[in-house]
């Protein structure tokens, strides 16, 4: 591999580990089966809500997330990924799981929560918690 390559995928790896300090959430979802309208409506969804989608090959972000010193999350970086950033901890986990239900093909699949590792149930159990006017 050549410097220039080896170079980008390292400003790629440090990116993403300024993403992981900087944000409370860090969502892992499979898009296998997403039609290219369905995952640009939600991109659109999070970006609404100040979450933002992207789409990594999973050896850079088992990278980040092991310098970041969260290794653990590197099990379930299978499959094709997004990642979803967000400093929001309710609010993109309230989209995906809304979304996830009305398609089959979207799956949680874990992610980080405040600096925690957390698995798909605890997204979910987040999402079903009510909004700030719910409540008050």
């Amino acid at each position: 591999m050549n410097q220039e390559t080896l170079n980008a995928k390292k400003l790629v790896v440090e990116s993403l580990a300024k993403s992981i300090s900087e944000n409370d959430a860090m969502i892992v979802v499979e898009y296998r089966g997403l039609s290219v309208s369905e995952l640009h409506g939600l991109k659109n969804l999070l970006r609404e809500n100040d979450a933002n989608l992207r789409v990594y090959k999973n050896s850079l972000v088992a990278r980040a997330v092991e310098n970041s010193g969260k290794g653990e999350l590197k099990e379930i970086l299978t499959e094709p990924n997004a990642i979803i950033f967000s400093k929001d901890v309710f609010a993109s986990p309230k989209i995906l799981a809304k979304f996830a239900r009305q398609n089959e093909h979207l799956v949680l699949k874990g992610g980080l929560i405040e600096g925690h590792v957390v698995d798909s149930e605890t997204i979910k159990s987040l999402a079903r918690i009510p909004g700030r006017d719910g409540l008050i």
